[in-house]
This record gives structure tokens, sequence and C-alpha cells, in this order.
């Protein structure tokens, strides 16, 4: 009998995005977080909101991630009524790369992608994976979905994309890694990421969410028609029984 070991610690075996564009970023996760072998929950958000133009995409712990996003939404609201402006996305990831390098000791088990913009230096991505290094790039992908992802975007990710381009790349990107649908032989890929897609757009005019439900995504070589439930293959027509 398989061991779906109920006690262990929620994870989000995750894939999350961040992608720069020509006027802001677009940042885009799956849905799925697991204990163990068990989907403990299919529809949780992991682009988490820090300031009114700043959001942080979440992996690994998810104990670890809340508590860090947490901390760091205290000390940016402390910064904007200390300075009376919003803090800047650098800030924001500095914040995090901070907490993230001085907890690495003690086992702190989350990688983070940050994104936003700001009236300085427009938009900006930073990725902060495990031990709190702090790099700012064009584009980042984290989590157990991103090993299926380097490729894909080495080869479709381009410079001056238009805010359109950059959400259907990400969205694109996380229905390849996502393992919510079953293949003829086998599940989809990583199979610790699956259920919707969300993505969240950010630039100069504010903030837009945006929601794709699992059945609505593409599907992709040997992906099997999404079905609602057990019953409805059990249900469907069959051959008519042969005369005797």
């Amino acid at each position: 009998m398989m061991d779906l070991n109920l006690d262990a610690p929620h994870s989000m075996g995750t894939t999350i995005i961040g992608v720069t564009y020509n006027g802001g970023v677009v940042l885009g996760a799956d849905s799925r977080t697991s204990t163990g072998m068990y989907v403990a929950n299919r529809a949780s958000d992991k682009i988490t909101q820090l300031t009114d133009n700043v959001y942080v995409c979440r992996s690994g712990s998810a104990a670890d991630s809340q508590v860090v996003s947490d901390y760091v939404r205290y000390f940016l609201h402390q910064h904007t009524i200390q300075l009376g402006q919003p803090a800047t996305v650098k800030v924001s990831a500095n914040l995090i790369r901070m907490l993230a390098y001085n907890n690495k000791q003690n086992m702190l088990q989350t990688g983070l992608i940050v994104g936003g913009w700001d009236k300085y230096e427009g938009g900006k991505i930073y990725g902060i994976p495990l031990g709190g290094t702090v790099v700012e790039q064009p584009f980042a992908i984290g989590g157990s979905g991103s090993s299926y992802l380097y490729g894909f975007f080495d080869q479709a990710w381009k410079e001056n994309m238009t805010k359109e381009e950059a959400e259907q790349l990400v969205v694109k990107a996380v229905s390849l890694a996502i393992g919510n649908r079953v293949w003829a032989s086998h599940i989809a890929r990583d199979g610790a990421s699956g259920g919707v897609v969300r993505t969240v757009i950010i630039n100069s005019e504010g903030v837009t969410r945006n929601f794709y439900p699992g059945d609505k995504l593409q599907l992709w070589h040997e992906e099997l028609e999404p079905q609602n439930s057990l019953l409805d293959i059990l249900n469907a027509a069959g051959p008519e029984p042969m005369a005797i």
C-alpha cells in the first residue's frame, strides 16, 4: 500500500516564473501544494503581494515561504511610512535576500522570485534561490518544474516582448511543466506541480491578476482530454452488446 505520509511538511513543489517585458513584468505559478505524495491544496495562490507594486512567487516549504513573505511585507510597510514613498523592487528583493541568507543555517527551505515595477528602474525580476543569493535577471524560473523549462526559455524568451506575448509565454511554460493531467502512459512531467495557472501583470498602470483553469490549458503531446470525474469515464457510451 502506498504511504502518503500525511505528516510530512507542506511543500510547494512548484513551477514559478517571472518575466520582464517592454513596460513591466509578468509573474506566473501553478497552484498545487503537496504533503509527501498527497495533494494538500490543489488551488493555492503562490503569488503573494508585498507592496502595491511588488509581488513574490513562492516555492519550497509553504510555511517558510509564507513567514518570509509576512516579515518582508511588515518591514516594507514600515519602510514606506518612513520614506513617504513606495519601496523599490530592489529594496524588496534585498530584504528577502537578507532573511534567507541569515537563516540558511536554520534550514530555511524556500526559493523565491521577486517581481515588480517602480518609477526609478521600471519592471524588474530578481531570483533568490536557497541560501540567499540575489540575482537580477530578465526572466527567472524556479521550483521543481523549472528543470523542464530551461531549454524552452532559452529558445522562446526574447527582449522587448509586449505584455500579451510575455503573459502567453508564462502560461505556456507553466502548462508545459505541470503534472495535473494524465498522459497515455504516465503522469505529465513534474508531478509536484499542477492545478491551475495564475498570473500577475505589474506595470506603471497598476496590477492585473489573471486565472487560467487547468481544463482550459493547451494539451501537449499524448495528453488525454480532461475528465470531470471517474464517473464520466465509466458512464461513457460503450459498444453495443452482442446479440445471441
